[in-house]
């Protein structure tokens, strides 16, 4: 009989945000059957759900970003970890999910399609992401990556009116499970090489695996590692692996659509630094530089160019989505670099022989994530606004021409989504211009100048499809007969906070400092 694990309340503290939001989660959904059969088409009746989402976003948000300052140790029998980087990951995650919530409350009462049932997959989704972010053994992992995923397929075809939700559901559904078949297979042939599924003791083996020349067990961790970077490339849309996302972005209902591209970006980008910063270190070193920067290159151009001839303003922030996963891909690389040596692929001579810090490229990528869910979340969220539910079906709900006089109609959105089209384009003084500046420094630092000079060129690209809403929203007279929304409370709230933060960030952006410090550290490294 194997003995009883020795768990102590320490080993739950990194736990305690997803506990919150499952527990959330479950209150809501037990909230509906209290509700009187006569008040369920009420308008006022479900403002509750949204704002008890908040609150319990913010509460776990504000547990995660307590325990950044915690010292970075094992929990959960290794299973686990808590270190300040799960947690910062985590808080940007339940930032995500308050800004979502508030966004919700308004579109779905117009839809008429307010239920407690939509928020508790929003809870359980982001729990997901949290637990994605601190695991730290395969089996793990992957448990947590199906709770994300799972959440979010249903909450892909929420809606269920006409064939765009349904194709939305179904395409995210399918190519999904492949993914995670892919992990899942990937995650067996490290095993069946290794012995374990523990990262640590993964990294560990593998450093005896590549330090003997003899063995004939390499093939079979590049196999692994090969199906496990295409798994977690799936989720963080990167090209090849992105044919999901313009689909899915446009059918999902705009707020979903919001929390997909930051939140899921977030933990698998977290859950994709983790496994391959404890497995990477010990293969041959051009092996993860060319991997990552190839699927930076490759996402950064294609991702601008199929975003050009978009004049579906939903789906280019799909494709837009894809571009930026590359830029991120680019901070990716860089944390491989000091290991690598000269003659490496990619790496000019400024970085042979030299040991870049990897700390610098984590925050890169740690505050360029804060920065676009801010971002992306207050571009959905004017777009979710100006939909007309009779438009959906159509497509035309998204059109450019929708954004058309709208400093007109509506000065505060216009100003609103001006300054997230400009921060998306990485124009200054703006959030996503010093989140582009901090990755593209560390690369630079690392000696990968092509993919900084890829990077750029294909910022300048992508400004052209952000200044066209711009443009349309100051630049063209509004359409006869045009019909706005009315005022949402959570809307104007949440586009007021996003944009507030771009413009912060952008201009000050040591405001999170105090947390970027420690939080650029992961256990084990």
């Amino acid at each position: 009989m194997p003995p009883i694990p020795n768990l102590t309340a320490a080993d739950f503290l990194p736990l305690w945000p997803a506990v919150v939001l499952s527990l959330a989660g479950m209150v809501l959904l037990l909230s509906e059957v209290f509700l009187k059969a006569t008040e369920r088409e009420g308008e006022s009746v479900r403002t509750y759900q949204a704002v008890f989402t908040v609150g319990a976003a913010v509460l776990a948000g504000g547990l995660a970003l307590s325990l950044t300052f915690e010292p970075a140790r094992a929990v959960f029998l290794a299973f686990a970890v808590l270190d300040p980087f799960s947690s910062f990951i985590t808080a940007v995650a339940c930032l995500g999910l308050a800004l979502t919530a508030l966004l919700s409350d308004g579109f779905l009462r117009q839809r008429q399609a307010e239920r407690g049932e939509f928020y508790a997959l929003l809870l359980f989704a982001t729990a997901g992401m949290s637990l994605l972010a601190l695991s730290n053994e395969l089996i793990m992992l992957f448990v947590s990556l199906e709770v994300m995923s799972i959440s979010t397929y249903a909450l892909a075809a929420y809606l269920r009116r006409g064939p765009r939700p349904t194709e939305a559901g179904f395409k995210y559904f399918i190519l999904g499970a492949f993914s995670s078949a892919l992990f899942l297979y990937g995650a067996a042939l490290l095993y069946s090489a290794s012995g374990t599924t523990h990262l640590a003791g993964l990294a560990s083996e593998l450093g005896r695996i590549f330090a003997d020349p003899s063995s004939d067990r390499r093939l079979v961790v590049y196999c692994g590692m090969a199906l496990v970077a295409a798994g977690l490339a799936f989720k963080v849309a990167a090209v090849p692996f992105h044919m999901w996302a313009p689909d899915v972005y446009e059918g999902a209902p705009t707020p979903v659509t919001a929390l997909m591209s930051v939140g899921v970006k977030a933990a698998s980008f977290a859950a994709l630094v983790r496994v391959f910063l404890a497995i990477g270190r010990h293969v041959e070193p051009q092996v993860p530089v060319l991997l990552f920067s190839t699927l930076a290159i490759l996402t950064m151009v294609l991702g601008n160019l199929l975003a050009l001839p978009q004049r579906n303003v939903k789906r280019m922030l799909a494709y837009s989505s894809i571009s930026h996963a590359g830029y991120l891909l680019v901070g990716v690389t860089a944390l491989f670099v000091p290991q690598a040596r000269a003659g490496l692929p990619g790496v000019t001579v400024l970085a042979a022989g030299t040991r870049a810090d990897q700390a610098d490229a984590l925050r890169a990528i740690l505050f360029y994530l804060l920065t676009y869910t801010v971002t992306a979340v207050g571009a959905f969220g004017v777009v979710g606004a100006l939909e007309r539910r009779e438009d959906e079906t159509r497509g035309f709900g998204w059109d450019v021409d929708r954004f058309s006089g709208l400093a007109q109609r509506r000065p505060g959105w216009a100003v609103a989504m001006a300054a997230f089209m400009l921060s998306l384009g990485g124009i200054p003084p703006l959030a996503g211009f010093m989140g582009k500046l901090l990755v593209f420094r560390a690369a630079v630092d690392s000696g990968l100048l092509m993919l900084v000079v890829v990077g750029v060129l294909t910022s300048a690209v992508g400004a052209y499809y952000y200044l066209r809403v711009v443009v349309y929203m100051f630049m063209r007279p509004p359409p006869e007969q045009a019909t706005l929304a009315p005022h949402q409370w959570g809307t104007e709230v949440a586009l007021a906070v996003t944009a507030a933060a771009v413009v912060l960030l952008g201009v000050a952006p040591g405001l999170v400092t105090r947390w970027l410090g420690p939080a650029g550290h992961l256990f084990g490294q």
